[in-house]
């Protein structure tokens, strides 16, 4: 049996397990392991989007996770937040099954056709095993030249009419967020995430808490900075992100804020901070 048979096996072996965690009536999620897909749609609905796509060989289990959300209906497209190994793992296999488009900031266009390298993780971010271990996580551009499509610019998003795309870059040049006004809710992808994603003790335990970007992927620190400002400055009231659980409330707010003021102190690793 071939690796990619193996994992296959392996992905089967786990259909059954897969099952969305409802955040709102409309907003549910499912962990890939270290990443977060987002399902937007009610359940039962025929219109729906899926965002981000997780680490690859988890399409089955993706897809159980929105068959018992919303039956046998596609969803009407698939969008990125950014082109990360762990945010499009999965995206090719589920644009295929599902014969869908798949949208992303035209900025990181070239990073999913095959085009570009993202830079190689960061070791010295220092925060625990995963920044040890990124040098090693996948950089090199995947192609989803058959399925992807830029953006539209100056248009509603498709398929999310009641959903603004903010521009956050930082973690990656053409790194979004959504926001929807009516109930203040915010999908943050890796702009900010609410679990320390350099420390795999703290991806295992969930432990909840805001914090900046991945620092082992990030490499434009004062784009970062502005996005986390202009996330604060819209005052959400639900924030679900990339890495972690999703949060509400006062606390959520606080803590918000906190990194906004203090995003140096915060989220910069402090050799990097030296260099400005």
């Amino acid at each position: 049996m071939s690796y990619d048979q193996e994992k296959e096996s392996q992905e089967t072996w786990h259909m059954g397990h897969a099952e969305a965690e409802q955040v709102l009536d409309d907003l549910a999620f499912y962990r890939t392991l270290i990443a977060n897909v987002v399902f937007v749609g009610k359940p039962g609905s025929d219109h729906w989007v899926l965002i981000d796509c997780g680490i690859a060989h988890y399409a089955n289990r993706i897809i159980e996770a929105a068959e018992k959300r919303f039956g046998t209906q596609p969803p009407k497209a698939i969008l990125l937040t950014h082109g990360h190994f762990d945010h499009v793992g999965s995206a090719e296999k589920l644009a295929e099954h599902w014969k869908v488009p798949i949208y992303v900031h035209p900025l990181e266009m070239d990073y999913v056709t095959g085009k570009r390298n993202y830079p190689v993780g960061d070791a010295t971010v220092g925060g625990g095993l995963f920044s040890i271990l990124s040098p090693f996580f996948p950089t090199k551009p995947v192609n989803l030249s058959r399925y992807i499509h830029p953006i539209p610019k100056e248009e509603p998003l498709p398929f999310l009419e009641e959903w603004d795309m903010i521009h956050t870059p930082g973690h990656t040049p053409g790194h979004i967020s959504l926001y929807r006004h009516k109930d203040r809710t915010l999908i943050a992808g890796d702009a900010i995430i609410t679990v320390k994603q350099e420390s795999s003790m703290a991806v295992f335990i969930q432990h909840q808490h805001i914090h900046g970007p991945p620092a082992y992927f990030t490499h434009n620190w004062e784009e970062a900075e502005d996005s986390v400002k202009r996330l604060a400055e819209m005052k959400p009231q639900v924030v679900m992100t990339g890495h972690g659980l999703p949060m509400e409330g006062e606390l959520m707010h606080e803590q918000l804020q906190e990194l906004a003021s203090n995003f140096k102190e915060l989220a910069v690793p402090k050799h990097k901070n030296m260099l400005h």
